[in-house]
């Protein structure tokens, strides 16, 4: 898993509430049980007007030009600005993997589905909960000027503005260390490899 300190990007803003894990990632391509390959069909269903399908090429398919990931100002976005609820519905880490695939390190929300949230952790992806005042002033400044941008500091626990402003976050400590160490469950499994060996 990808270690995560800092990280500085423009920022996504996806406006809608209750985004569910069919809405991240459709149903039809949880075939594979790969972590990676899922990027190019984040947000499918949005971001495409046809059906996609597994295995099937992207380059040619007819684009929602609506849709925020496809607006020329938000291309090589990293960060993710969302609404309450974000991750909701079935419990598939799929969701979490097609961020990941597509380049989001950090989801920045007012809530999140709980089984959503404990994955993104384990998966490289920060997840941050900030108020909902808040959270309404990033999407007027984000639609407001293009090329918005934040830095976002997991061992500062800070978000800088582009004002030079921060705001403060909190994340849970044991998670906060995976994160900075790049440690998922397997990882922090072979960190007691010699007790283990020693055991068997």
């Amino acid at each position: 898993m990808q270690a995560f300190t800092v990280e500085q990007g423009i920022v996504i803003p996806l406006d809608r509430p209750n985004v569910d894990t069919d809405a991240i990632i459709p149903k039809q391509f949880l075939k594979s049980i790969q972590r990676t390959g899922f990027g190019p069909n984040l947000f499918d269903e949005w971001r495409y007007l046809d059906l996609g399908m597994p295995g099937q090429s992207c380059k040619d398919r007819p684009i929602n030009t609506d849709f925020v990931l496809n607006q020329p100002r938000y291309q090589g976005g990293n960060i993710l600005l969302a609404r309450e609820n974000f991750g909701c519905g079935s419990s598939r880490e799929h969701a979490v993997w097609a961020l990941e695939d597509f380049g989001i390190r950090v989801v920045i929300a007012p809530s999140f589905a709980d089984i959503f949230f404990n994955n993104t952790s384990k998966n490289g992806i920060l997840a941050i909960v900030l108020e909902e005042t808040v959270i309404d002033s990033l999407f007027t400044a984000v639609l407001a000027q293009p090329g918005y941008t934040l830095q976002v500091d997991l061992p500062k626990q800070t978000i800088t503005l582009p004002d030079g402003s921060n705001l403060a976050f909190e994340v849970d400590a044991f998670k906060k260390d995976c994160l900075i160490k790049g440690l998922d469950d397997i990882g922090l499994t072979l960190e007691h490899a010699d007790d283990i060996s020693a055991y068997e």
